[in-house]
């Protein structure tokens, strides 16, 4: 049977070990999701979906449970999805491996901003990836930018022996595989929305509500991936059944908006992201 939301992120910490230039980052109080609620999120999402990912904001690798969580993930029969920046892989690498949960591992190599310890860095992506069995995707989603990008990519070229160059063929949008279960994902760099940002005339449309929602580290319910500070607030899964939030004419407007090609919502109007589905 088919699941309303084919992915739930949850951002079982806003918490970060970086500052990347191109992140807004978060105003909201530093949490780490607690066992209690990462369960009630789970049971409440029964039938709604059969994909985590634990992202919003934040590193998720710097929860102390993230092997717990896992596991608990398998308790409920979900597959999980984590996006990482990939340094701390080294450190929790056992908490990673053999888990039945984890279905794929983001890197972001697009969070390397300069060169200082790179191939420090990229020995402990690369020694993760020799031991991981599951799907790993190498991120590069900053070619519009003035970055590493041609160094990491002879350092993929090398580690995997790759018989062609990367350099040459790579193009926004397009994976590449490098090896069984292995590829790298270039994007173009895109900008986090913000109600600061200017509107964005012409049609609109978004995955938000329609294959997926987010859920805050407090518990907070919003449309999609991209609503880091919680302003599209569709209620609270701690107060709230999921249905009843699901069900509010709030969610109603906005997916009757997205249906007619509208944006209904104010950061959804200021949203470039959502202009990859338009063009």
């Amino acid at each position: 049977m088919n699941k309303r939301f084919k992915r739930v992120y949850i951002e079982i910490t806003n918490n970060c070990n970086l500052t990347c230039s191109f992140c807004l980052g978060t105003s909201r109080p530093r949490q780490f999701m607690s066992e209690e609620l990462f369960r009630h999120i789970l049971v409440s999402l029964k039938g709604y979906t059969d994909y985590l990912y634990f992202h919003v904001m934040g590193e998720p690798l710097l929860h102390p449970r993230i092997g717990d969580f896992l596991a608990i993930s398998a308790e409920y029969d979900y597959q999980v999805n984590i996006t990482t920046n990939g340094i701390l892989l080294d450190k929790v690498a056992a908490k990673l491996l053999n888990q039945p949960a984890l279905r794929q591992v983001n890197i972001s190599l697009h969070s390397q901003e300069s060169q200082t310890d790179i191939d420090f860095y990229l020995e402990k992506v690369f020694a993760f990836i020799r031991q991981a069995n599951c799907y790993i995707s190498l991120r590069l989603w900053n070619l519009a930018s003035d970055s590493n990008n041609e160094y990491l990519l002879q350092r993929i070229v090398q580690e995997f022996g790759l018989p062609f160059n990367i350099i040459e063929t790579i193009k926004p949008g397009i994976g590449i595989k490098i090896r069984d279960k292995v590829f790298i994902n270039p994007e173009r760099q895109f900008k986090w929305p913000s109600l600061q940002a200017t509107e964005i005339p012409g049609r609109a449309f978004c995955y938000g509500l329609k294959n997926q929602i987010a859920i805050l580290v407090d518990g907070t319910v919003v449309p999609c991936c991209l609503d880091g500070e919680g302003i599209i607030d569709l209620g609270n899964i701690n107060e709230q059944d999921l249905a009843e939030i699901l069900s509010s004419q709030r969610v109603s407007r906005i997916v009757e908006g997205f249906s007619q090609a509208r944006a209904v919502e104010k950061l959804c109007k200021k949203c470039g992201y959502r202009t990859r589905f338009t063009t």
